[in-house]
């Protein structure tokens, strides 16, 4: 008899360890796609691939290595496209879906890619220190790239048909030249729908199959300007900040942003203290900011 039971409680065992191994596989993390931002490249990643690993061991993290350094300058519809190839078949791998973690501009590259792919499976759309609400201030890059410009004239050049073929001016934004804005930005008026889009309302519908939107950053981020517009704040036509619920496009809900918060799924994450090329190594950011909606 005795065997029996010796066997019986193996049986037991072996279904103990198929039990575990069946929620393990259930409760899998979902895999992680990072998007880089201006002039960078998937080197830069190494301290956040750590602190993922760690936090949620196993996770199959992806840093899309395109468009790096100058070839981040090219036109962000072009970049959205390239993007895109390289990170719908992962999406197909991904039964129960993806995260996106979209850093600076890569976070507004990562805004097109998700209104304009109907089958998306993005859970967690994490926009780390992006200026989502467009870009207004005289920065290092800009004194790099554009040295006769400041940014009170750079709308000369940026709302051009040449303009419009450099990253930066798709999502410049000068506040005291509103119309030539709508009318000259391809990428940043088209996504906010602020120039006539017809797609409009396919856009939102996509964009709106994200469960949970978090906008990440920092009022010591020193590129981002103003810096709210990480959370989609920005400034009125007198340089006071809006911020995102008395924006237009949320009080609209243009593209969704209303809609995500009526459902409980969107999440400002602000934090002093942190320079903008500090947000994807910080620890506390980590922690605090992203860590949670990685799941």
């Amino acid at each position: 008899g005795a065997r029996v039971g010796a066997g019986g409680s193996f049986e037991k065992l072996l279904w103990t360890l198929f039990g575990a191994c069946l929620v393990a596989t259930v409760i899998g993390y979902k895999p992680v796609v990072i998007v880089h931002g201006l002039f960078d490249s998937s080197g830069v990643f190494v301290e956040l691939l750590s602190f993922i690993n760690q936090s949620h061991p196993g996770t199959n993290v992806s840093v899309i290595d395109l468009f790096d350094r100058s070839s981040s300058l090219q036109p962000l519809w072009k970049q959205v496209e390239g993007f895109k190839e390289a990170i719908y078949p992962i999406m197909q791998n991904a039964a129960d879906g993806v995260h996106f973690i979209c850093y600076s501009q890569g976070g507004l590259i990562c805004r097109g890619i998700l209104s304009t792919l109907p089958n998306h499976n993005v859970h967690s759309f994490i926009s780390l220190s992006s200026p989502q609400a467009g870009q207004y201030g005289d920065t290092d890059y800009l004194k790099y790239l554009f040295p006769q410009f400041m940014k009170s004239n750079l709308f000369h050049f940026c709302y051009t048909g040449v303009g419009q073929r450099i990253s930066i001016c798709n999502y410049w934004k000068d506040p005291h030249h509103t119309d030539m804005y709508v009318n000259g930005s391809d990428y940043l008026a088209l996504l906010n729908s602020e120039r006539s889009n017809p797609n409009s309302t396919v856009w939102k519908k996509n964009f709106l199959r994200i469960k949970k939107l978090v906008l990440i950053g920092g009022p010591d981020d020193g590129v981002i300007t103003p810096w709210q517009s990480s959370q989609f704040g920005f400034y009125n036509d007198n340089e006071t900040v809006v911020e995102i619920k008395d924006q237009d496009l949320y009080l609209r809900d243009v593209f969704g942003l209303k809609t995500l918060n009526a459902r409980g799924d969107l999440f400002l994450c602000s934090m002093a203290g942190v320079e903008h090329i500090k947000w994807h190594s910080n620890d506390t950011v980590f922690n605090t900011c992203i860590e949670k909606w990685l799941v």
